[in-house]
């Protein structure tokens, strides 16, 4: 049986797959394959402009068609690696047996023997996952962060005088701006990646125990850390993390899917709001042509973007959770679970991009209903209670918390006509009862 949209476990291959596509290129097992490769040949060019001295006479020309092999890897190549990996049963073993086939294609196989040169296949994984990580992250995540952060940013630009009854407690309070809320919710996302831009991306590479045992053995007098280094940092543009046991600690990885967890969960929290927001009718939603929002009731336009979004975010967060506090634990020098978990390293990104395209699109939906708004305020005069009592402080009035409670805390209703009667019968001079009768919930609303 293929694989099809309809016969697939998991929704991100699934339903999803048109939104997450583009992930493939980083996260799925001919994308492993790719970076695994691409590790073993400049590692291989790395040696020669070492140079050791068995690959002096290797001709630097060739390396462009060394580096050809995962320039122009297909899914022949990743199919022809996975037929290796049925006899040796080992993934990173078969993409050296695979290499060592390039090179008698290309007249190297002298040389064959210094591919994965005392190397353990954690070397290869440990940069080829980090790799793929910052890539995608740099080619995908952050292009689409960048597309939620400027549409939020417009609306609360677009939204900055349309003034709004906060509610805390799920109670009447001190009226808001609708702008101003947004805006919290930018300067949070902002917050956090400039943290997301502190975390190196860091990678092993030092043999089987990370201590460069068999490259020292065999060659004494090279500076093999200095090596790993300069390969690790300058080659592959990760930060090379030393010392290590045979895999990398998983620190920075693990401060990176704790971050990307609380970014999730701001757009959760903001999914959260306007999902209420809608429920208060303060938006409506435009109508698609076609689109049916109940199964029974043909009047619902339900604020399902914001529903799938909340649900696919918390997936990602327990992922990443998981892999957070599973990554950086291992038995003694190694054990395997590392590897189990970090081949689904692109489920909670693909549920993560899914969560992002979903509430895009329903910001995009939404309209402002702004009788809604300026009813609620008109509703609810006693927010300006606090005002008075504030100004009535400062005029060094007797007790004013507790006459404001008096008036306010009944359940008669409070109009503007009832505050305005209050504030005839204080003892206080004209002006300052001019300033307190000036009040109103719309232009409460602070700075």
């Amino acid at each position: 049986m293929s694989l099809s949209s309809l016969n697939a476990i998991s929704p991100i291959d699934g339903r999803y797959r048109g939104k997450v596509e583009e992930l493939s290129r980083y996260f799925s097992e001919e994308a492993l394959i790719k970076y695994r490769v691409l590790v073993e040949i400049e590692y291989f060019i790395a040696l020669c402009e070492q140079p050791l001295p068995q690959l002096s006479e290797v001709d630097p020309k060739v390396f462009e068609s060394l580096r050809d092999i995962y320039r122009s890897f297909s899914e022949k190549d990743a199919k022809a690696i996975k037929k290796i990996e049925s006899i040796t049963n080992h993934d990173v073993k078969a993409v050296e047996y695979f290499i060592k086939e390039q090179f008698d294609v290309l007249e190297l196989s002298a040389y064959k023997e210094f591919i994965h040169f005392g190397l353990t296949s954690q070397d290869i994984n440990n940069t080829a996952i980090p790799l793929s990580i910052k890539e995608a992250m740099n080619d995908i995540y952050v292009p689409q962060y960048f597309l939620v952060l400027e549409k939020l940013s417009k609306l609360a630009q677009d939204w900055k005088d349309i003034s709004m009854l906060a509610r805390t407690h799920g109670q009447p309070a001190s009226p808001t701006r609708l702008g101003k809320e947004i805006e919290v919710f930018v300067t949070r996302l902002k917050e956090q990646f400039n943290l997301l831009n502190d975390i190196p991306s860091a990678a092993k590479f030092g043999g089987a125990t990370g201590n460069f045992n068999a490259h020292k053995v065999a060659y004494p007098n090279v500076d093999w850390k200095a090596f790993g280094s300069e390969f690790v940092q300058e080659k592959l543009g990760l930060q090379h993390s030393f010392p290590t046991t045979q895999i990398e600690h998983y620190d920075h990885m693990a401060a990176l899917f704790d971050c990307l967890k609380r970014i999730n969960t701001i757009l959760i929290d903001l999914d959260r709001d306007i999902w209420t927001y809608v429920s208060m009718d303060y938006f409506k939603q435009k109508i698609k042509e076609g689109e049916v929002g109940s199964s029974a009731m043909p009047h619902k336009v339900n604020p399902i973007d914001f529903e799938n979004s909340e649900g696919n975010l918390g997936l990602a967060n327990a992922i990443f959770e998981h892999l957070s506090a599973k990554l950086p634990i291992s038995r003694l020098q190694r054990d395997l679970t590392d590897s189990t978990v970090l081949r689904n390293v692109g489920v909670p990104f693909g549920h993560t991009l899914i969560g992002f395209k979903s509430t895009l699109k329903g910001l995009d939906k939404l309209l402002l209903n702004s009788a809604k708004f300026q009813e609620d305020l008109n509703n609810n005069w006693a927010v300006v209670a606090e005002a008075i009592q504030t100004i009535l402080r400062r005029e060094a009035y007797p007790n004013p918390y507790e006459a404001l409670k008096g008036l306010t805390r009944t359940n008669s209703a409070i109009t503007e006509t009832s505050i305005h009667q209050f504030i005839d019968t204080l003892e206080i001079d004209e002006a300052v009862k001019e300033e307190l009768r000036a009040i109103t919930p719309h232009n409460y609303t602070g700075i």
